[in-house]
């Protein structure tokens, strides 16, 4: 009965059908051989089969309607998060149509036959809706919510092994982007590894070499929301082997977070002149970081149990350098004490530490203020990393303007002209984007081979500028001699790296005043301030730092150490 309850695209098919039912059943009661005889030969099956449709109707309407209409109403019900307004009215009507025919076709056969066509007809459109409608409910989830969160994207800096990749795994345990089933493998497979409290880094390190040795190599990447903003990770590598990576991560980031060690002779080692602490906070300094904070980490080890003491001791040690490198203590620095193993102090407040009265760790993320960004300026997008997969894919963040599917972009400073086929904001598929965000954005019109990390993408209105030659103001950090003319160096701006050599001096600038020397310094040596003539081995982009600082800042580094920071002042047009 049920076979025909739905009604056939076409009666042919159906006749078909019938017979082969019959067979069926022929074979199977052959044994029994009530009836069978009268219905073997197939002869009057055309004729049969109408009549025995509609009688089939006609008594099972009443329960069929019944069934139907409560089908139709899941249907309705699965399609409402489509909010398709139309879906409930549409699925219902044809069936009261069919009530108001059927009922009074208690006559003879002939008025019942149009009926049944007017059945098989509305509801092929019926049971066809069915099809579309119940796969529909899967397009909401994949819409990031309506207003559109801050993006921000945090840095996590710091000495090696003090706990920067735990701190982000933890994080993202706690905000539920890790569920548990995964770190209690994570937990098992470290255990196996007499490695047990590295699991919460397994989360950002992902790949072999980096769980075996429980050092971060490539910047890590994840991402979190909390109520009011959407943070992506950047988990920086701590080696001193690993900088120029910790700098491409840096100069991606809005907000740095340095993290710690409060066991004792950790935080020295980290501190002390070899150590990453220091390199790290000038280097994010430089990137363009505004907005630093302390994260004093390990503080459940026994050597520090929660106290006060060495709390203090720690900050005292840090304000007066983070000062040096430029940032404000009262403003740009916050210092917190938690514990990333445990996991106290991240989200909730913790009763060990009652001395520390501010705000846990992703609260006061989601209380700062927000960043100013220009969605209107130029498009500028340095590009971070590229790599093939069914095209050409980059990655970088939007550094200023706002770009959508199908745009048009040059790809400086070799002026590829790009289409833009799809945009992946955090791994979430979007039409636009607007400054801030972590794209990954599929290229048209352009090789993966013919990308490097550090080229740009543009409008073609506004291109960014690109040249070899410029003047900066450079700040000597730390080196053993004096650097005269002729001096080469790893020259780091924005996501670009790029061999460099300083071809002429110019003045040297008093950091008190900031008057220049009238007469042409022969050298500079560390702690001075100069003004000099870079040129760099090839084409580069760059703007001068008043006009778009995140491209104007760079740092200098030589023989694995930072040897400088600078700005760009002028670029200098080149000479054929």
């Amino acid at each position: 009965m049920d076979q025909r309850d739905t009604a056939p695209d076409s009666w042919e098919q159906e006749d078909d059908v019938e017979a082969t039912i019959d067979g069926q059943l022929d074979s199977e009661f052959a044994s029994l051989n009530v009836n069978a005889k009268p219905f073997v030969p197939n002869v009057n099956a055309v004729e049969f089969v109408p009549t025995f449709v509609v009688k089939a109707h006609s008594e099972n309407l009443d329960s069929v309607v019944a069934v139907e209409k409560i089908s139709t109403m899941e249907v309705s019900e699965s399609a409402a998060p489509v909010e398709n307004g139309d879906s409930e009215i549409t699925t219902e009507e044809p069936w009261d149509q069919k009530e108001v025919e059927e009922e009074p076709g208690g006559g003879s056969y002939g008025d019942r036959g149009p009926s049944v066509a007017a059945t098989t007809e509305e509801t092929t459109p019926e049971t066809m809706e069915e099809e579309e409608e119940t796969p529909a409910p899967k397009v909401p989830p994949t819409q990031p919510d309506a207003p559109k969160k801050e993006h921000i994207n945090v840095v996590f800096i710091g000495h090696v092994d003090a706990g920067k990749s735990t701190i982000g795994g933890q994080i993202m345990y706690l905000t539920g982007m890790v569920d548990k089933r995964t770190l209690e493998k994570y937990e098992r497979e470290a255990k196996e590894k007499n490695r047990e409290t590295w699991y919460l880094s397994w989360a950002l390190d992902t790949n072999q070499e980096e769980r075996d040795k429980g050092k971060t190599v490539e910047v890590g990447r994840a991402y979190f929301e909390t109520e009011k903003k959407h943070f992506t990770i950047l988990d920086a590598p701590g080696h001193k082997s690993f900088v120029p990576n910790m700098i491409g991560g840096a100069s991606q980031a809005d907000l740095a977070v340095l993290v710690i060690s409060a066991r004792k002779g950790e935080f020295e080692t980290g501190f002390e002149k070899g150590g990453q602490t220091r390199e790290h906070a000038m280097l994010a300094k430089t990137a363009g970081v505004k907005h630093l904070i302390v994260l004093v980490n390990k503080m459940d080890d026994p050597t520090v149990n929660w106290s006060l003491e060495r709390y203090e001791e720690c900050k005292e040690k840090l304000v007066p350098f983070l000062k040096k490198v430029g940032f404000n203590p009262k403003k740009d620095i916050y210092f917190m004490p938690c514990s990333g193993l445990t996991g106290s102090n991240l989200k909730e407040p913790t009763d060990l530490c009652s001395w520390y009265t501010g705000l846990p760790f992703i609260s006061h993320l989601d209380s700062l203020p927000h960043f100013k960004r220009s969605s209107d300026g130029p498009v500028r997008l340095p590009i971070v990393d590229k790599y093939k997969d069914m095209g050409t894919v980059i990655l970088g963040k939007l550094e200023s303007g706002s770009i959508s599917k199908a745009q048009q972009l040059v790809m400086m400073p070799n002026r590829h002209v790009v289409e833009l086929l799809s945009l992946l904001s955090d791994d979430v598929e979007t039409d636009d984007a607007g400054p801030g965000e972590n794209l990954k954005l599929r290229l048209k019109g352009i090789e993966e081979e013919e990308i490097l990390p550090g080229f740009i993408l543009c409008n073609a209105e506004n291109l960014c500028h690109s040249g070899r030659t410029f003047d900066a103001q450079i700040v000597i950090i730390e080196h053993k001699s004096i650097i005269c003319p002729g001096y080469n160096a790893v020259l780091h701006i924005h996501t670009c790296i790029e061999e460099v050599q300083l071809t002429a001096l110019i003045c040297l600038v008093d950091k008190k005043t900031g008057d220049k020397s009238k007469t042409r310094p022969r050298f500079v040596k560390q702690d001075q301030v100069c003004i000099a003539r870079l040129r760099t081995a090839g084409t580069i982009c760059l703007e001068t730092f008043k006009d778009f600082p995140q491209m104007g800042r760079f740092t200098l580094r030589d023989e694995g150490k930072t040897i400088a920071i600078g700005k760009v002042l002028k670029l200098v047009a080149e000479r054929d």
